[in-house]
């Protein structure tokens, strides 16, 4: 019987892994591809998924094929190098993965009942720490990557404390303890210890992020909005000066922060 003729995806996965294999050729392959190990290619594989992020967070759909195209050869870069040191391939990759999302959804892929977007959520927590538990990682909170951005690893920290029922009740008491942490921040302020400033502006973002997970928002994505923002508004208030033959360096606080207001305000009046 013919084996089925493979798809464009198939084909073209397969030249992108015969592409890899030949750049990491030691003999004719790229100088620089071939020297690179685990250590050194994990920084680009952050920055491809950042690059990623960003392209859809700026509606950037033109952009974003290539974006993706990058962040997977990240993954095949990994599994080349795993597969010359003998431990994995780009095979065992994508088998992991399909045997975990179809362990994960047996409301899809086997009998249990179909479940709404909650209970389903409740319960791929309830198969992750089932997961853990046979890599013999039984505390609560092994196997949150030590890697991750801050703001994100807090929110996974307290979200695997709150599982266990070590968490506040009500936002309110978030709120709280914010003022509580902003009360202690200040009581540091004239002594100036830069090792206790840090702990206390690191226990405020800490409750912070909390915040965010109480209010069920992702930290870094109020975090990036609030960045976009004040770059628009700042460099709008520049714009501004410029026109006016100005330079913000040579404007008092003051003159700033009202042409800050007046941006905003055109804003508001846009929006309404």
């Amino acid at each position: 019987m013919p084996h089925p003729a493979a798809s464009p995806a198939e084909v073209e996965l397969r030249r992108l892994l015969d592409i890899m294999a030949r750049l990491r050729d030691p003999v004719t392959g790229c100088a620089w591809d071939h020297v690179q190990t685990f250590d050194t290619i994990a920084p680009y594989t952050i920055e491809e998924a950042y690059e990623v992020a960003d392209a859809i967070a700026t509606r950037d759909f033109t952009a974003l094929p290539d974006e993706l195209g990058d962040l997977l050869f990240q993954v095949v870069f990994h599994a080349r190098m795993a597969e010359e040191e003998g431990r994995f391939d780009f095979a065992e990759v994508t088998r992991q993965i399909a045997d975990k999302m179809v362990r994960r959804h047996p409301h899809v892929f086997g009998d249990a009942a179909v479940r709404d977007a909650e209970t389903q959520t409740a319960a791929w927590e309830v198969q992750k720490i089932a997961e853990r538990a046979a890599k013999q990682q039984t505390g609560t909170l092994d196997g949150v990557p030590t890697a991750l951005p801050a703001l994100i690893r807090a929110v996974k920290l307290t979200r695997r404390a709150a599982h266990i029922g070590f968490d506040w009740d009500s936002v309110e008491q978030v709120l709280a303890k914010l003022d509580e942490e902003i009360r202690e921040l200040r009581d540091e302020l004239p002594a100036a210890d830069p090792a206790r400033l840090q702990d206390e502006v690191g226990d405020l973002l800490f409750v912070l992020a909390n915040l965010a997970r109480k209010l069920k928002l992702d930290p870094e994505t109020c975090l990036r909005h609030a960045n976009e923002k004040f770059a628009r508004r700042f460099n709008a208030m520049e714009a501004k000066f410029t026109a006016e033959g100005r330079s913000l360096s040579e404007l008092s606080l003051e003159r700033m922060e009202a042409g800050w207001q007046d941006v905003k305000t055109q804003e508001r009046t846009a929006r309404s």
